[in-house]
């Protein structure tokens, strides 16, 4: 494989290019001009994003959609989710028929609560379900681009799609596993936004490190109940795209959901923190889709539920945290109490 194409010129899409550039001889990085291209192609650093970070010359952004795209042999999506089917659509054009299709965004699409393998489908074909892949795990851009060793893991329908990504992945700092559970590690990438918010919120409010592992013990739980009710394989969410991910998360300055919520705890509303954070919050989007989601398919999520109230239903946010707390006692894992005859 000799040309990437990558569609989304964040912090993320841009240190995907940067890893890339040492096994690929040329990696197009496309995004919008807002995203300021010609000063990332001129001076060579993603300065809002990435600052201090040197992009590698075999690495040329552009804001043209036919140029970025041109003889590319693997497509790389790297757009907040909420972009993924507009950007696709207008990628389609451009979409060479053996051209891999992967997806690196967390999130399912507000409006159908697809997740985004669905959307790539719906978009381009269920024909193309084939050379779709998504890669997934506790990989912040900041750390990627800077070469600090990382493990992730990329699922595909079709195995051959998932060794191709992994071969051209693949590096001394960065290791990538493979997964059939395609749904399972894209669902792992957007609940684990939600606890991540949560914790966030607790920190916020001044509480501990008691309460936050709490949460995202918690909050594994209710991962692997609405995973698995989505269809994913509860195995997956003990992995490097489910309990991985979300460690990094709920515990990383860098992760903008948990800075996200610590704003959100300390008082500040959802709009302003969102203008503050400037980034996308993903958690924000996810907690409004599963709490819908929860609701049609009657699975418990208190923790999804409390941030919805916070966020979505002006619930403030110790009086949500007090609601947690005084829920009816129960057994830690009812699947065991079950099997136990007499307890």
């Amino acid at each position: 494989m000799k040309r990437i194409c990558i569609l989304g010129a964040g912090s993320w899409g841009t240190a995907q290019a940067i890893l890339l550039s040492k096994n690929v001889d040329r990696v197009s990085i496309w995004g919008i001009p807002e995203d300021e291209m010609e000063s990332m192609k001129e001076g060579r650093e993603n300065h809002r994003f990435l600052a201090g970070i040197k992009i590698p010359e075999n690495v040329f952004p552009t804001s043209s959609m036919e140029e970025a795209m041109e003889k590319a042999e693997m497509l790389v999506l790297a757009v907040p989710s909420q972009a993924v089917r507009e950007v696709l659509k207008a990628a389609a054009a451009y979409i060479k028929k053996d051209c891999c299709i992967l997806n690196t965004a967390k999130g399912l699409e507000i409006e159908t609560a697809m997740r985004m393998s669905q959307v790539v489908e719906d978009v381009l074909g269920k024909e193309n379900r084939d050379r779709y892949a998504v890669l997934s795990g506790p990989s912040h851009a900041e750390e990627v681009a800077r070469e600090l060793p990382t493990v992730v893991t990329v699922a595909a329908y079709n195995k051959e799609t998932a060794f191709q990504v992994q071969d051209i992945y693949m590096s001394p700092v960065f290791r990538v596993y493979t997964n059939p559970d395609v749904a399972g590690v894209e669902l792992g990438g957007v609940l684990k936004n939600i606890v991540a918010l949560a914790t966030g919120i607790a920190l916020g409010l001044g509480y501990g490190d008691n309460t936050a592992a709490a949460l995202l013990t918690r909050g594994l739980n209710e991962m692997i109940r609405m995973g698995q009710a989505m269809g994913g394989d509860p195995r997956t969410f003990s992995g490097l795209s489910g309990i991985g991910d979300l460690v990094v998360t709920c515990s990383s300055r860098h992760s903008r959901n948990r800075r996200a919520g610590i704003m959100i705890g300390q008082g500040h509303s959802l709009e302003d923190t969102l203008e503050k954070v400037g980034m996308v919050v993903e958690g924000a989007h996810a907690t409004r889709v599963v709490h819908r989601l929860a609701t049609e398919l009657d699975i418990d999520m208190p923790i999804t539920r409390a941030c919805h109230q916070v966020l979505f239903e002006k619930q403030a946010a110790r009086d949500a945290v007090d609601l947690l707390m005084k829920r009816r006692k129960k057994h830690e894992i009812e699947e065991i109490v079950k099997d136990i005859e007499g307890w």
